[in-house]
């Protein structure tokens, strides 16, 4: 029998506002496909124009509420404006912000080999944007009364990963930032979480994923045996938003199909 009166109210994300950022690909675009199947309005950014209007006339045809524009938010500039656009489309209310957006170096290499440009690119655009667009967001959010925060993380934030230094350092600290933040926010009725993914089948990790030798190492260190996918990652975001979670915050919920927690278990056939 379906739920009905207060449960089913906690399953459901109509009448809520959402920002997501970098959501024209991968983990980004399932993300704000889960949150507006769940009823929500949302407003995407993203760097490339194009693949917003790609992304914009996909979902106008679907008669979803989207609202795009385009933005980098690895600069200071961009952020405030996006979050300006944001104020005023949602009249100073925001109930959802996910912080998306994350690249990597392509070619993973040791830790003697990445430079200055390397380090200050992957800093700026996964962690300084989300520790950004946090404080920016938070009049807004706070004005919704019972909001969520969702940064996304990755395992690399608590596990080494080959040629994934800087990447890793990115990510632990925001996991540590949402700790922080989820202690610090509660009290405004912010809640602040994270989620940390293992290999995703996504079009960052593409040319990795088409390595035979190293896809199969991956596989075999995964109890799952195989990668994950975006809308898996977009369903565990989506549930720290609905009102079903509302006493969760200050967490990280890994997604990497055991990857973790397998530890020196035998996993190769």
């Amino acid at each position: 029998m379906a739920d009905k009166g207060p449960t089913a109210s906690k399953w459901t994300l109509q009448g809520k506002t959402a920002l997501v950022t970098g959501a024209t690909k991968g983990i980004g675009k399932a993300i704000a496909e889960e949150l507006l199947s769940l009823g929500a309005t949302v407003y995407v950014c993203a760097r490339s124009e194009s693949d917003l209007q790609k992304c914009l006339n996909e979902w106008k045809e679907s008669g979803l509420p989207v609202h795009v524009s385009t933005s980098d938010v690895s600069q200071e500039e961009s952020r405030v404006e996006l979050i300006n656009k944001v104020n005023t489309t949602f009249n100073g209310k925001l109930d959802i912000l996910v912080n998306s957006v994350a690249t990597n170096i392509v070619n993973l290499k040791p830790t003697m080999d990445y430079t200055l440009k390397d380090y200050n690119f992957l800093l700026s655009t996964n962690l300084q944007s989300a520790f950004r667009l946090n404080p920016l967001a938070f009049p807004l959010l706070r004005n919704a009364g019972s909001s969520s925060i969702v940064n996304v993380s990755s395992v690399a934030g608590f596990t080494a990963l080959m040629g994934c230094t800087v990447y890793g350092m990115t990510k632990a600290a925001l996991n540590q930032m949402t700790k922080n933040l989820g202690s610090e926010w509660a009290k405004y009725g912010i809640r602040v979480n994270s989620v940390s993914p293992w290999f995703i089948d996504t079009p960052l990790v593409e040319p990795v994923l088409t390595n035979p030798a190293y896809y199969d190492d991956i596989i075999a260190r995964t109890p799952m045996r195989r990668v994950g996918e975006p809308h898996e990652v977009a369903s565990t975001v989506a549930f720290l938003c609905l009102p079903a979670s509302s006493y969760i915050t200050g967490q990280n919920i890994t997604i990497d199909g055991g990857f973790t927690v397998s530890g020196f278990y035998p996993l190769r056939d």
